[in-house]
């Protein structure tokens, strides 16, 4: 281990172990462990700039092999196997071997300077003089007196406790921890296939974070002062649970029968972070019936406060089991519960800076800029496998860039996230739209209403197994703050719950005061609901009022309301189905007239469109005036239109207007609103109302047309002859023959008017009846016999 440590050297280190660089004096300046991994890490140890000594098993694999090259042994083949099945062994053999290196090479020794010197420098620095003091002085006193059974003062570890010359543990003077990366090539193993067989050895699991819980220190070494001679007893503690020593470990309190005791020591103790956190299965590992499966993750030292509640990542540590201790062991018998003692935390969801980290990314990005028309391509790239939904799609993504928070000087905060809610008939791909924007924002929760509580949304209080103390642990919008929160089927939760989220949409925290618990969580995420209509699909016999069936106080805080109805088109129902088929036949989207955007493009723009701080509106108050004369426009027709209203415009619809305008102005990478922001946010608002509206105009035309239906049959009928005889003259103008004028002398089949009629709920009797009073108005002649009418000229 010592030799690996020592001689691993990377590719850009091939060139030899001493190099020389010149200084920016002039002098050359010779780094003797240039190019050497671990003796790197090992002196940012010693110099206080690194805690963490990472071994990865990818260099033992390849260290192995050289040695295998060059006739060596080859141990270093195995002994990535080994170490992957007897793991906290080998830890501790390379945290051995680290502390040798530390203590010998000279790179390392002198590349720690006493000017920096910590508390813990100093205080080990003393108690190693005055170890050699008490010794020198105690060999004095044996030397001069004779005296065999005097007891000796000093420092001496627990029977069992690894200790270095000076009679302190390892433990207490090591400042490090050794961790193992997994190889490159492994896979995460699934949550619900960890067996008995992994108990051990090192494993690597991905999940979601459900609950996190504070941070605690540790017990890592126990110090205790004996009142009798003085001595400095240490106790090394590896579980979670220890005994404490009482008798000091001095034989010649035994031999000369005096009482002893130990006292803890706090100040001569030390502890670690400690942390603990469920690790919950994701949902496509799920299977079909089966509930999600969890995971107790510990982490230690610099490893705490790496993962947060609703954090998507990947945990590299040991299977460990522990055991019940007391009363629950009794109940347990041989059963012992089980947890992994976590070496490393990866994010798989990367925020958005770290998506524009990429070099990669970052080159198309930047092509996507020189291109233009960012704000029609990004839309379009929204989830180009569902079909439509142009002014939608633009919307969600400015839901993804969002607007800043603005915070007042008297500590008002003014939310900045935009919240949408899609009403709908089923089978619009609401839910796929939704699935979508929670995997492409870093932080996205997915959740149905009709499965989710209030407390599941919000917060709920339960009891920390560890400390036996009531905590909170959060639901859904606490896991998606800073993210987005989809909830789909809105309309099923219960009215109860459904009150809980009006303070996260507006004020975006959480109140919580049960169980002695009075505080106040952060919820700053953007809600995106979907939800059907009161009745299924929207009745077109009834208000857009009665068929969201949504509080107005709930409707208010959304910023757009759109109306997805599945109306029959024949030419848009045969596109949307050669789409469909393409998408089923192929797997991908049909070709397109565009080429649509990666999501890691997507998110790579959207970062840095957010690293806009605050688009602002200018100072010069013109384009101020602006906005305020179309917020008054939009209150008038609201009084005009009255009860028929599609919406109801208030204050809150004024902010969502900045708030648009301010996101568009991201969009573009500009730190000032411009008027064009602000067109485009008010034609977005119109065009989310114009679904509502349409609806209300073709409910109005239909109700007008049942009316004159039940009125006057006859002149309903009347006017559908006009109309296919209108049809029959520009049918017969396309085949190029002589048309009638104003169909004065169309003669048309009744055959051909009869289908029409049907379907217009008329009945034949009535059909007659209309051909016969015409005919006697001298409108058409009607040939009872042939069954045919001609216009009369």
């Amino acid at each position: 281990f010592k030799e690996f440590l020592h001689d691993f050297k990377t590719d850009d280190g091939s060139s030899g172990a001493m190099e020389s660089e010149e200084t920016p004096d002039g002098i050359l300046d010779e780094d003797p462990i240039r190019g050497f991994k671990y003796l790197q890490q090992l002196r940012q140890i010693a110099t206080r700039a690194s805690r963490v000594l990472r071994i990865e098993l990818d260099d033992v694999f390849a260290y192995g092999d050289v040695e295998a090259e060059l006739g060596g042994a080859s141990q270093g083949i195995s002994l990535a196997d080994e170490i992957v099945m007897n793991t906290k062994r080998f830890q501790e053999l390379f945290a051995s071997a680290a502390d040798e290196l530390l203590e010998s090479n000279p790179a390392l020794v002198h590349a720690h300077s006493h000017d920096d010197d910590d508390p813990l420098d100093v205080l080990m620095q003393q108690r190693r003089f005055h170890e050699t003091q008490n010794r020198s002085a105690d060999q004095r006193d044996l030397g001069a007196a004779g005296a065999q059974n005097e007891p000796a003062r000093g420092t001496m570890a627990a029977p069992g406790s690894g200790s270095d010359e000076s009679g302190l543990p390892a433990a207490l003077t090591r400042r490090f921890q050794v961790s193992f990366a997994a190889a490159g090539n492994e896979k995460a193993v699934p949550l619900r296939q960890i067996r008995a067989e992994h108990v051990g050895k090192l494993v690597q699991v991905s999940g979601i974070v459900t609950r996190v819980s504070e941070v605690k220190p540790r017990v890592v070494v126990a110090g205790y002062a004996c009142d009798a001679c003085g001595a400095e007893v240490y106790q090394e503690v590896r579980s979670r649970q220890f005994m404490p020593l009482t008798v000091c470990p001095n034989t010649a309190h035994r031999e000369n029968r005096v009482p002893s005791r130990l006292h803890l020591n706090v100040r001569s103790t030390r502890f670690a972070k400690w942390q603990e956190l469920k690790l919950q299965e994701s949902a496509e590992q799920v299977p079909v019936g089966a509930i999600p499966r969890t995971l107790t993750v510990q982490l230690h030292g610099e490893l705490a406060r790496r993962a947060t509640a609703g954090d998507v990542v990947s945990i590299t540590g040991v299977f460990l089991p522990v055991p019940y201790t007391g009363y629950a062991a009794t109940r347990a018998g041989l059963l012992s519960d089980t947890f992994i003692e976590a070496f490393g935390v990866e994010q798989l969801r990367k925020e958005y800076t770290d998506a524009a980290r990429d070099a990669v990314v970052e080159r198309r990005v930047s092509s996507l800029i020189r291109d233009g028309d960012v704000y029609r391509r990004l839309s379009q790239s929204i989830a180009p496998e569902i079909f439509g939904f142009e002014d939608l799609k633009k919307a969600l993504l400015l839901l993804l860039v969002g607007a800043p928070e603005r915070r007042l000087p008297d500590g008002m905060r003014v939310r900045g996230d935009l919240h949408m809610c899609l009403m709908g008939d089923p089978g619009v791909a609401k839910s796929q739209l939704l699935k979508y924007i929670a995997r492409a924002t870093p932080r996205g929760v997915y959740t149905t209403g009709k499965g989710s509580s209030g407390v599941g949304l919000t917060a709920a209080v339960v009891r920390d197994a560890v400390t036996n103390e009531l905590m909170l642990e959060g639901g859904a919008l606490i896991l998606a703050d800073r993210g987005i929160c989809c909830i789909d089927e809105f309309d099923k939760m219960n009215e109860l719950d459904r009150t809980a989220i009006h303070e996260v949409m507006e004020q975006q925290t959480v109140s919580i005061a049960k169980a002695g618990i009075t505080t106040s969580l952060n919820a700053r995420a953007a809600v995106l609901a979907a939800a059907n209509p009161a009745y299924g699909r929207y009745n077109r016999r009834k208000s857009p009022a009665a068929n969201i069936n949504l509080p107005a106080a709930l409707l208010s805080r959304f910023d757009l309301l759109f109306l997805l109805l599945d109306e029959a088109d024949p030419a848009r129902d045969l596109r949307l189905a050669q789409h469909v088929a393409h998408v089923h036949r192929t797997g991908s989207n049909p070709p397109l007239d565009f080429e649509p955007l990666a999501m890691d493009t997507l998110r790579a723009y959207i970062a840095r469109a957010r690293a806009i701080s605050e688009p602002v509106v200018p100072r010069d108050g013109v384009l101020s005036e602006y906005i305020v004369g179309k917020y008054l426009a939009l209150r008038e027709d609201d009084k005009l239109a009255g009860e028929s209203a599609a919406g109801h415009t208030t204050a809150r619809t004024l902010l969502s207007v900045l708030r648009l305008a301010q996101a568009l102005a991201r969009l573009r990478l500009e730190s000032q609103v411009s008027h064009e922001d602000v067109d485009e946010a008010i034609r977005l608002m119109a065009a989310s109302k114009a679904s509502i509206t349409d609806a209300e105009n073709e409910d109005a035309e239909d109700a007008a047309g049942e009316a004159m239906r039940a009125r006057d049959p006859v002149s309903a009928i009347y006017s559908i002859v006009r109309a296919v005889a209108t049809e029959y003259d520009a049918d017969r103008e396309d085949n190029r023959e002589p048309a009638s004028s104003a169909a004065g002398s169309a003669v048309i089949s009744v055959a051909r008017l009869e289908p029409r009629v049907l379907a217009s709920n008329f009945t034949r009797e009535q059909l007659e009846e209309c051909l016969t009073e015409y005919d006697q108005l001298n409108v058409w002649k009607y040939d009872r016999f042939a069954q045919k009418l001609r216009f009369v000229t």
